[in-house]
């Protein structure tokens, strides 16, 4: 049986569904687990029951300090060892990624993975195409970020569930393999292109300010995170392509740009005007993009 970890968040849940699609025997894992999943606290050690697991995919935990971080997934392979796993496939950081304030929970687990004695796959995943989008921020009738003329090899998120579902599928070929799973590039200006509206550039301690005095509700560690991936998209660390992506799904990736434009669509206030692909298409709706309609 294959147990894919975090199944209730947006990777997980698609991973679990390809699997699923792909006739695989495949389940979950959550500490809030619905049907379907069963219960898995990487906090919670006694709930770390793996017995049955032959692949245990491990999504990453990243939602906490480094060291919180760490602990949850060496908390997870030390079950995996224990319970009889025979493959695990982590979900980590694109390798361009090095520098990014959170890239050190993923290597620091790489380094668990590789020498827990299980057979594994790392699958160095790009920055999410949705994550880029939504990072965008909306100012009167245009967009603004700290990006700049800056690119990102982003990729659809959906692109990396159905990646992990292949290899999760038939690990033994993958044996000790890293794959660097990033898109196309794109940047702020296409995408605000695509929108029909104009982007704006910030600088970095603006948009630093903005985290911390205008944006309720995030932790500590998330404001510098969200800067470096800012710096890191502005000065072009994290453009760089492979094929690595395609070769694994057998077929072209979706378009990033696509993906980008539906989550910014998403966050845009209630103005009265279409984003520009369904003014050109004739749509008299934009939710296919998961935004708000509205009149021309």
């Amino acid at each position: 049986m294959i147990l894919v970890t975090g199944a209730n968040g947006n990777l997980g849940a698609a991973m679990l569904a390809a699997l699923r699609a792909g006739g695989a025997t495949a389940a979950g894992g959550s500490r809030t687990p619905g049907e379907g999943t069963r219960h898995l606290d990487f906090d919670d050690h006694a709930s770390l029951d793996l017995t049955g697991v032959s692949t245990l995919v491990l999504i990453s935990a990243g939602y906490a300090e480094d060291d919180q971080v760490v602990g949850r997934h060496k908390a997870v392979l030390d079950a995996a060892v224990r319970d009889g796993v025979r493959h695990v496939v982590y979900t980590s950081l694109t390798t361009a990624g090095d520098h990014l304030g959170f890239a050190l929970a993923h290597r620091a687990t790489e380094r668990l993975v590789r020498v827990s004695g299980l057979p594994w796959t790392i699958l160095r995943n790009g920055l999410y195409a949705e994550l880029f989008g939504g990072l965008l921020m909306w100012a009167g009738n245009g967009v603004e970020s700290a990006f700049g003329d800056g690119a990102l090899a982003a990729v659809a998120r959906e692109d990396l569930a159905d990646a992990a579902a292949i290899i999760a599928a038939n690990p033994t070929r993958h044996s000790g393999r890293v794959y660097d799973l990033v898109g196309t590039p794109i940047t702020a200006e296409q995408v605000a292109d695509e929108l029909g509206v104009s982007h704006r550039t910030i600088g970095l301690d603006e948009y630093r300010r903005r985290l911390l005095d205008e944006t309720p509700g995030l932790l500590p560690f998330q404001p510098p995170m969200l800067a470096s991936i800012a710096t890191g998209i502005r000065h072009r660390f994290l453009d760089g392509t492979t094929p690595d992506l395609a070769d694994l799904l057998g077929r072209p990736a979706r378009d990033p740009l696509a993906s980008a434009v539906a989550a910014a669509s998403a966050t845009r206030p209630e103005t009265g005007l279409y984003c520009r692909a369904c003014f050109r298409s004739g749509s008299r709706s934009c939710d296919d993009h998961g935004s708000r309609p509205g009149e021309i």
